[in-house]
């Protein structure tokens, strides 16, 4: 939630938001809430909405069937460095059940990562590309481990684009400036786009 303190409702936050997750850029979103006469904002202050905005952890999907976990990393460009995006899906809707960026990828982050998974969402078989670090994180976790098929590979392939698309100018704007950035704004961001993704995929 926003601090009770901001001197713009909630009501035009949410909005604004949900308009900038639905494609528009920050400077077409101050426009759109011009034109409707809604409040008038600056980019800059749309994006300090999304650095505020404080989500709950992707919520604990035990109670909806989870058939199996779909994890895949990339790489995504922030600033002038890159660093590496770890996604895991479900099959059913296509929701993101948990994300994390780091600057290294080896089997200790995937062991860190998937073991966040289980806690929130249980024991179930995880589908990946292959790679190395996640065979041996499996065997450390107890967690059946398979190879995607090409079903599999064509969900986590096309939300992984679907994200570096839309993550594809985000530090063009407000580029990090920091040495040894601990990536806060980008975390921010990733929650919020992911709050907003698992609305859209549960309501489709």
């Amino acid at each position: 939630m926003f601090s009770k303190r901001n001197r713009t409702s909630s009501e035009y936050i949410d909005y604004s938001l949900y308009l900038y997750f639905l494609g528009l850029s920050l400077r077409n979103v101050v426009k759109a809430l011009s034109y409707l006469h809604l409040v008038k904002r600056s980019h800059v202050a749309i994006w300090k909405w999304i650095q505020k905005f404080h989500s709950k952890n992707i919520s604990s999907s035990r109670r909806n069937k989870i058939s199996e976990y779909i994890v895949d990393e990339t790489l995504v460009k922030v600033g002038s460095e890159y660093i590496w995006l770890w996604v895991a899906i479900e099959p059913e809707n296509k929701r993101i059940l948990a994300q994390n960026i780091t600057q290294h990828r080896n089997m200790l982050v995937a062991e860190r990562f998937l073991s966040g998974i289980v806690k929130n969402h249980g024991n179930h078989p995880v589908s990946t590309d292959g790679g190395t670090w996640y065979p041996m994180a499996c065997r450390f976790l107890k967690l059946n481990h398979h190879i995607h098929s090409s079903f599999e590979k064509s969900l986590i392939e096309r939300t992984m684009q679907y994200i570096k698309d839309r993550t594809e100018c985000f530090d063009d704007y407000f580029p990090c400036k920091l040495k040894h950035c601990k990536l806060k704004h980008v975390g921010n961001w990733m929650n919020l786009f992911v709050n907003y993704h698992n609305k859209e995929a549960i309501h489709a």
